[in-house]
């Protein structure tokens, strides 16, 4: 169009742009940017919001500001596009900041910080904001729904996510496959699992992450059979797996003990199904074979990987050490986690665990006296469990909640129940 001398009008910067945006083409954009100038079409709004948005998702945060700051004529649009470009960039801070500051917000700038808050695992304030948008009769898009639902199932929040799941269905919002997702997600990671089953088959045009969904909340719960045999009807419908798909089915196999299976899927990962093994399908391995007590052939697949092992992986292999009391692997794998992750100290009560069962005392009185040494903290186990609408949250020995003496009988009554059975 430029080579026979036609000038460009307003209207042809914006699909321009935006084909650089979707290229990533940088260079090309800025040398638009000029030929905007020249022409004198900058400070056209779609013109304007088109470079805004170029230059956000760039994260060329400066040169987006400044057309945003010199421009009398920004408008929703306007925000909308920095404040996705600080989401995609990481920094919901800065996009928050620019949402406090909006003289008039559509459904769009909420969804967007809905979105960044649940992205970034803050999601306690993704839920608050979602919550005020419906106090303020803003009907939220599918992007906001779909995020909203991620926070509560990330969070366990079954009630906040059946909330959700009501106001999709009196408001007759079309539920797409990301908002199927998303309600798979929440109810099986809420161990909801014959509703999550019952909204998949119900489902039109399954796609990759509702499959993943059912996959991944089936694996959570010990549903080992039952994640092999969706795995295969996703095989069946012409579905290419993924990663995390491998990974759903493994860690269903590592939770059920189904050895065998495992195996043949890992193996068949690159050679079958052309998907590359990573580092967290290695940990999830270990972490099997180390469990049912099959030590020697998880070291000797940490020797063939192509890759450095990282924590996760040493330490699926130092838990069935732990279990079986193989001592002598548990201490190469301990010396690992220990050089990758040394603030952890977890790895120190392993193994002062594992050498007073073998009656190595001295080792149990040298390591308690390393972990001394180097300041090390055990993280305390964690507890999370909704009742009555209401979250309490347990940490391990603690006696803070208001009816700890009640809770306390009551375990002591179970475990005097457990004894007498013996």
């Amino acid at each position: 169009m430029r080579s026979v001398s036609i000038p460009p009008d307003f209207h042809s910067f914006p699909f321009v742009l935006k084909a650089c945006s979707q290229l990533g083409s940088l260079s090309s954009a800025q040398t638009l940017h000029s030929q905007a100038l020249k022409f004198g079409f900058v400070y056209d709004l779609f013109v304007l919001n088109s470079l805004i948005h170029l230059y956000s998702i760039s994260h060329r945060f400066r040169d987006a500001h400044n057309l945003f700051d010199e421009s009398s004529h920004r408008d929703v649009v306007s925000y909308n596009a920095l404040i996705d470009g600080y989401v995609k960039a990481g920094d919901v801070g800065k996009a928050r900041e620019l949402f406090n500051k909006m003289p008039f917000r559509d459904a769009v700038s909420w969804g967007t910080l809905v979105a960044g808050y649940a992205k970034s695992d803050q999601c306690n304030e993704a839920i608050h904001l979602f919550n005020k948008m419906l106090e303020l009769n803003i009907r939220p898009d599918n992007i906001a729904l779909v995020s909203a639902l991620s926070a509560c199932a990330q969070l366990g929040e079954l009630e906040c996510g059946k909330r959700i799941h009501d106001y999709i269905e009196r408001s007759k919002i079309r539920v797409d496959s990301f908002l199927y997702t998303g309600l798979v997600d929440v109810y099986a990671k809420c161990g909801y699992i014959e509703t999550a089953i019952k909204i998949f088959e119900s489902s039109q045009g399954k796609s990759l992450c509702t499959w993943n969904a059912m996959l991944v909340g089936l694996a959570m719960h010990g549903h080992g059979q039952l994640s092999l045999d969706y795995f295969s009807r996703m095989i069946k419908a012409g579905v290419e797996p993924d990663g995390v798909t491998f990974l759903g089915v493994l860690v269903g196999c590592s939770h059920a003990g189904l050895v065998n299976e495992a195996r043949k899927l890992f193996d068949k990962m690159e050679s079958v199904y052309g998907v590359s093994r990573e580092l967290k399908h290695f940990g999830c391995m270990a972490d099997m074979l180390g469990r049912a007590g099959l030590i020697k052939e998880a070291m000797e697949m940490i020797k063939k990987m192509p890759m450095g092992c990282n924590v996760s992986v040493w330490s699926g292999l130092l838990g069935g050490c732990r279990i079986h009391g193989n001592v002598e692997v548990a201490e190469q794998a301990a010396e690992h986690v220990m050089e990758l992750k040394p603030e952890d100290g977890g790895v120190y009560k392993i193994m002062a665990d594992l050498y007073a069962n073998a009656e190595r005392w001295e080792d149990v009185v040298k390591i308690r006296r390393s972990m001394d040494a180097g300041k090390v903290k055990k993280i305390a186990g964690c507890s999370l469990i909704q009742l009555n609408g209401v979250m309490h949250e347990f940490v391990a020995s603690d006696d803070l909640h208001p009816e700890t003496d009640e809770i306390y009988f009551v375990l002591n009554a179970i475990r005097k129940h457990q004894y007498e059975s013996c």
